[in-house]
């Protein structure tokens, strides 16, 4: 289990870094770099409407990767869709910007962008099931949790690079070169990912699947037809997960720097504070999730990030980072809560046969909803004058609208093996 659930969290951080260093390019320079003839807001607008476009291909990538793992195995799909997401992220580090080829530039971005989601969007489920499906009943939320701290350090590993060469290079050499660096790092870190993932093995539910002929002809149809309202659910539950984290790392960034004069050195060294927190985190919630459920933690989680936004918009207009820092922390902690269970709690929800394309779809339509829209709605809502009050209210719906759906969710913590009652999952 350790080894499996070590090579889940690799390839995960892997992919979540390919998808994290656009946000954070987006945030810093892509604006200017790729939309030069927009005005500041306008130009930042579209480097977000360019990044929510991963989100969008991202249900889409489940789609096929889902098929893909509930037809032949969890296994290809780890390989498969670290190969594109890999691939898309070092050709976006080699796009010209709009100064040399003209419109051709952000629709190369937007293309790349879009083909780094389809991968991403695979990715999720590949790794979970992986690990979740050779757990013990009993530890299943522990090491299911693990693919879930691939984001953090995805996010440490994107920004710590970022960071770096924010801080060794002057502005003129960042925009000229110094922000395609941790793309074509992207190269390296995926051949190394696709190397740890050789030795891994195909789990016992799918060859059992296999062997008793049961896997599902069209697994899409089957989700549609027989899971739509699970996977709805499962999609607004999640959203507040997504909605709150780029709103941290994506949002809080362009906002900071653009509107308070805070320097993106400082901006970045708050927010990987409290992501590296969150990341230790995961693993001790996920452990209560085994002990007292799923959905508990699930509800606890969105309520406690729906009376954490306010506080924390607060913390931000102050400028000052250790404040700044504490409003993220609050935030980060809150939606951990949840979002360290939902990768055995997800593949529970769902039979086998149907698993990796349900769970897939689920949670990468709760980024559509959470992930995609909220970078683009808080720039939008925090013009004007004093603290942008909007952000903090539309953080706080999406939070209700979540704790309303994992409402409308079962229980599936498998009870202790020994009862009649013993669920497998």
């Amino acid at each position: 289990m350790a080894r499996l659930a070590t090579a889940s969290l690799a390839g995960t951080a892997i992919e979540f870094y390919d998808f994290f260093v656009y946000g954070t390019a987006a945030a810093l320079v892509l604006g200017p770099l790729f939309f030069p003839t927009f005005s500041p807001l306008a130009g930042t607008l579209a480097a977000f409407g360019t990044f929510g476009v991963g989100f969008i291909s991202r249900p889409l990538g489940s789609a096929i990767f889902g098929h893909i793992g509930d037809r032949y195995g969890r296994r290809p799909v780890l390989f498969a869709s670290l190969l594109l997401t890999g691939i898309a992220t070092v050709a976006v580090g080699c796009v010209p910007t709009y100064g040399s080829i003209g419109v051709a530039a952000p629709v190369l971005l937007l293309v790349l962008r879009f083909l780094q989601g389809l991968g991403l969007g695979g990715e999720w489920g590949g790794a979970v099931l992986l690990t979740a499906e050779h757990a013990p009943a009993d530890r299943r939320a522990l090491w299911a949790s693990f693919p879930q701290v691939g984001p953090a350090v995805g996010f440490l590993l994107a920004n710590g690079v970022m960071l770096a060469l924010s801080a060794g290079l002057t502005d003129a050499q960042f925009a000229a070169w110094g922000w395609r660096v941790p793309f074509w790092a992207a190269g390296l870190l995926a051949a190394g990912g696709l190397l740890l993932r050789t030795s891994l093995a195909e789990t016992p539910q799918f060859k059992e699947l296999a062997a008793t002929g049961e896997r599902a002809s069209v697994p899409l149809a089957e989700v549609v037809r027989g899971h739509w309202r699970l996977v709805l659910l499962t999609a607004g539950a999640l959203a507040i997960g997504y909605a709150v984290f780029y709103a941290v790392t994506t949002w809080s960034l362009a906002y900071a720097t653009e509107r308070l004069d805070v320097s993106r050195t400082v901006m970045l060294t708050c927010i990987m504070a409290a992501v590296a927190i969150k990341g230790a985190a995961t693993p001790f919630a996920a452990m209560l999730g085994d002990r007292y459920g799923r959905r508990p933690l699930c509800l606890l989680g969105c309520a406690a990030t729906a009376l954490w936004m306010f506080p924390m918009i607060a913390l931000l207009q102050t400028a000052e980072p250790l404040l700044m820092f504490l409003g993220f922390l609050g935030a980060m902690l809150s939606f951990i809560t949840m979002f360290a269970v939902v990768a055995a709690y997800l593949p529970e929800l769902y039979e086998p046969r149907v698993r990796c394309t349900g769970a897939a779809v689920g949670y990468n339509l709760a980024g559509v909803l959470g992930g995609a829209l909220t970078p683009l709605v808080a720039t939008a809502v925090a013009q004007g004058e004093g603290p942008p009050w909007g952000v903090a209210a539309y953080l706080t719906a999406i939070a209700l609208l979540s704790l309303g759906c994992f409402a409308l969710l079962p229980e599936t913590r498998p009870v202790p093996a020994a009862t009649p009652e013993a669920a497998t999952v």
